[in-house]
């Protein structure tokens, strides 16, 4: 198995380098988290997944949960690290003061939870999922619901979950058949089916608060007419104190490719009380704020997965012999060289390399935002945050996911056979990503959520922002020409992504089908185009601490050599998918569903 170390040097600098955190923090009125905070944290934060959650995931894996009569049972050490995960302060540590939260921000949780996710996946998703539960509840939930649930979550005994998909029902939520029917004493009777519920039943916590979309009966159909429910395990005293079971029950629970340690169940509601949250046919509405916040931690997941394998088939490239460098020998005094001499495992490991750091960089600058919509005064300053966020999100979640994948398989395919042999774990950590893929949305849903929605929804507004910060930056660095093989690119590659956005706009005009043909397409190559964005800025801070200072310089070269790659060698794919683009619908609905032949 992979021995997991958290990244903390490039962690620190993406945060303080890169997008200065301390000003950043300061100038919200974050002044716990200095520096010097900042960097303990970090430091606790890499000790427990070291030492505690990554020597469990093996274990995990091979282990998975047991589902007995509606019980689950984790699998060995799992409760045990929860409670240090919850002894720690972990749970709290982004949350509201008012309801026991250290209240630091956001955007150092986030940089935690990329350590959490690389070392142990399965375990990372049992608290994870409370953030967004957390989220909805504060954000629209009342003064009692906040005050009865939202403390014991932020403590970390409770847990919480999102309950959208049914048997019959996916991404189309419209779909859905949970009814939701009102008691006399106000509450709602919540009855149906969900599946898939990620940590729905478990052995961790004391209870478990699952967020619900349901219908009134009577209520407009299709999604003007979902409402949103907190339905817990155990139904809570006025005190906020545990009392006698609800009616939810764990029907059974999913085996599956991968995060065999995580519980993905099935979850019975036989007229569970629940409690309604914000107003009535207003519940998807509530939803995206779980939504939103679960989308930016799948995309972390691509990150994690990424670094993780990386770290892995590095030291196996660097230790494995195998044939002769064709540029002549580099280990005189062995049989073979080590692999790492070779240009093809060079280029699954700079691939592997080149995405989890300009990933962690879009990672920590998107969580920034989150940070000024929750503390900035000035409302322009947020809404310009907001408009980036609605843009990179769908691009985030999908692009780094799919690429993480990728990542993983370039690990399996750097050990070769080995690689495909559970003892070394590479295998676990591809399995293990592939939902990344699938959560919060398909890359297909993300691709519709950009294009259709976001982008031609806006007539090309909400590119502004961003695309104004990326120009500046550009124009910023004209002048110098250590930049311009970073700079040229950008300019190139933005045109033409403008250029593509006014044509399918016009296309989808005549032909609507023209949008779901272009959609990944066009996802993608707006990922590769914003990851080249914050490659240019990484290498500009590199050259300018080179320049300054001899400190560190190795890890700042690597940096610069690392863009450079990422430049030339990821950045060109591309075109490939702006071709496909161009090419457009015909092709890909030409066959009618009969012709479907084989």
């Amino acid at each position: 198995m992979p021995e997991y170390k958290a990244p903390i040097r490039d962690m620190k600098f993406v945060m303080q380098e890169l997008l200065d955190c301390d000003s950043h923090y300061q100038k919200l009125g974050y002044e716990d988290a200095s520096l010097d905070m900042v960097d303990a944290i970090m430091s606790e934060a890499a000790k427990f997944t070291e030492q505690v959650i990554a020597p469990i995931n093996k274990t995990g894996d091979e282990q998975g949960c047991t589902w007995n009569d509606g019980v689950v049972t984790t699998p060995d050490g799992f409760k045990e690290a929860y409670q240090q995960y919850v002894e720690g302060g972990w749970p709290t540590l982004a949350q509201n003061v008012d309801f026991g939260g250290q209240g630091l921000p956001h955007s150092l949780n986030t940089a935690l939870n990329e350590f959490f996710s690389a070392a142990n996946h399965s375990f990372a998703m049992y608290p994870g999922l409370s953030h967004g539960a957390l989220a909805t509840i504060e954000e629209h939930g009342s003064e009692v619901q906040k005050n009865t649930f939202i403390p014991k979550l932020v403590e970390g005994t409770w847990t919480g979950t999102m309950c959208l998909t049914e048997p019959h029902c996916g991404t189309d939520l419209g779909m859905l058949r949970t009814k939701a029917e009102l008691n006399d004493d106000g509450s709602y009777a919540i009855t149906g089916t969900k599946i898939f519920i990620s940590a729905g039943e478990h052995d961790l916590s004391d209870n478990i608060v699952h967020i619900v979309i349901a219908r009134i009966p009577g209520s407009p159909e299709g999604s003007r007419g979902i409402s949103l429910f907190i339905v817990p395990k155990f139904n809570v005293t006025d005190t906020g104190e545990v009392s006698d079971r609800n009616a939810v029950t764990c029907g059974s629970i999913e085996h599956k490719m991968g995060i065999n340690a995580n519980a993905t169940c099935v979850i019975n509601f036989d007229g569970a009380k629940g409690y309604l949250i914000g107003e009535i046919n207003r519940g998807l509405n509530c939803m995206f704020t779980f939504m939103n916040a679960a989308r930016l931690g799948v995309a972390s997941e691509g990150v994690a997965a990424a670094d993780a394998s990386f770290q892995g088939a590095l030291a196996y490239a660097q230790d494995r012999l195998q044939m002769r460098s064709l540029s002549g020998v580099k280990n005189p005094n062995g049989p073979a060289d080590p692999i790492i001499v070779h240009p093809d495992v060079r280029r699954m490991l700079l691939t592997q390399k080149s995405i989890a750091e300009g990933g962690r960089a879009l990672i920590g600058y998107l969580a920034q935002l989150v940070d000024i919509g929750h503390a900035s005064k000035d409302e322009a300053e947020k809404a310009i945050a907001e408009s980036k966020l609605a843009l990179l999100t769908p691009i985030a979640k999908a692009f780094l996911t799919e690429l993480g994948l990728e990542c993983t398989s370039h690990g399996v395919q750097v050990f070769g056979g080995h690689g495909f042999i559970k003892e070394w774990g590479m295998e676990q950590l591809m399995r293990d990503t592939k939902i990344s893929c699938l959560y919060e949305g398909t890359t297909g849903i993300q691709a519709l959520d950009l294009l259709a929605r976001k982008i031609l929804g806006s007539k090309g507004e909400i590119l502004k922002p961003f695309g104004a910060e990326v120009t500046a930056f550009c124009v910023a660095n004209a002048g110098d020409e250590a930049m311009q093989e970073f700079i040229q690119p950008i300019m190139t590659f933005g045109g033409d992504w403008q250029k593509m956005t006014e044509t399918l706009g016009l296309k989808a005009m005549q032909n609507p089908d023209e949008i779901g043909a272009a959609s990944v397409d066009y996802l993608m190559y707006s990922g590769y185009l914003t990851l080249a964005y914050f490659w240019a800025k990484m290498a500009k801070v590199a050259q300018d601490k080179l320049a300054a200072s001899d400190d560190d310089k190795a890890f700042y070269q690597a940096k610069i050599k690392t863009a450079r790659f990422y430049f030339q060698r990821i950045l060109p794919r591309a075109n490939g998918h702006a071709a496909c683009v161009a090419n457009g619908a015909e092709s890909m609905m030409a066959l009618d569903s009969e012709e479907f032949i084989f």
